[in-house]
């Protein structure tokens, strides 16, 4: 797929995807949605890839959904949005990509985030601000509910008063606020906001299995839903096992006990254990 609405850029381990409609401060369309998905499927399929960077062009991160169709813009009748039936939003469907995606994520919000340029970076692992950026979940301005899964995401990272603040007001708060909620892990200088990202990024590639991290990212994820710890339970168990017997685990005590940087043989292409991914196969559960 060529891509009109990103840049996708692959130097060594670390690939970053650039929301690239500058002149709209980035704002989000179904065109952005799809090639977002088609980048995501291009990852996980590149072993060269260890992490993804997401940013935007211009003084934007996403300035939100595009809004040229005016107030039809929400309007799910005036397209053709059903899949099977049932009614799903474009966020929605970029959002739960994010969540299976193989890769480890961080987002570098340079500019405004507002809507879903807020909410797409809720299942993105890292994320890092920009201190001039802006952020806002806006739906109740707009007559309309947050979206992109955002009422799962969002109660999970900053807890549910916080979440409900910002969604009930629909304001849009600076950096040092979505730091203080503990929406962002960090805010930084416009221009050390991708050298900071990068440093994380470099830090995961260099010095982790990428079938580990893989896994890892998973189990993290799917556990905030889990109801008990013995769900958890069931599954470190599972991957101890599978991994513990691993290339990687060898090398990995090896390379610790000989002083020397690992490298790991896995890849998650090919090299993914056999429970993977438990959660589409019950008999693992």
């Amino acid at each position: 797929m060529e891509y009109s609405t990103i840049l996708y850029n692959l130097e060594e381990t670390i690939l970053t995807i650039t929301l690239n409609r500058p002149e709209l401060l980035n704002a989000f369309n179904r065109t952005m949605m799809s090639e977002i998905i088609d980048a995501l499927d291009r990852a996980d399929a590149d072993d060269r890839v260890r992490a993804v960077i997401f940013t935007g062009a211009g003084r934007g991160f996403c300035a939100g959904a595009d809004l040229s169709a005016g107030g039809k813009t929400f309007n799910a009748e005036a397209r053709d949005d059903r899949e099977s039936g049932v009614q799903r939003d474009g966020g929605g469907r970029l959002t739960l990509r994010i969540f299976e995606c193989r890769k480890p994520i961080i987002a570098a919000i340079n500019g405004p985030a507002v809507g879903i340029g807020a909410t797409m970076t809720l299942p993105m692992d890292i994320r890092l601000c920009s201190s001039s950026a802006k952020i806002g979940f806006v739906f109740s301005r707009r007559g309309v509910v947050p979206e992109a899964c955002s009422s799962y995401f969002l109660p999970r990272l900053v807890g549910i008063s916080q979440a409900l603040e910002w969604c009930y007001s629909g304001r849009v708060f600076p950096a040092e606020e979505a730091l203080a909620g503990g929406l962002v892990r960090s805010t930084h200088e416009p221009k050390d906001l991708l050298p900071a990202a990068n440093a994380i990024a470099r830090e995961i590639a260099h010095n982790t299995s990428a079938v580990s991290t893989a896994l890892i990212r998973q189990m993290m994820w799917k556990m905030l839903g889990a109801d008990h710890p013995m769900e958890a339970h069931k599954i470190d168990s599972l991957g101890m096992y599978h991994t513990g017997k691993s290339a990687d685990a060898r090398e990995g005590i090896e390379s610790f006990l000989e002083k020397r940087p690992a490298k790991f043989p896995l890849q998650v292409s090919k090299d993914m254990p056999a429970f993977f991914p438990w959660w589409e196969d019950r008999k693992f559960l």
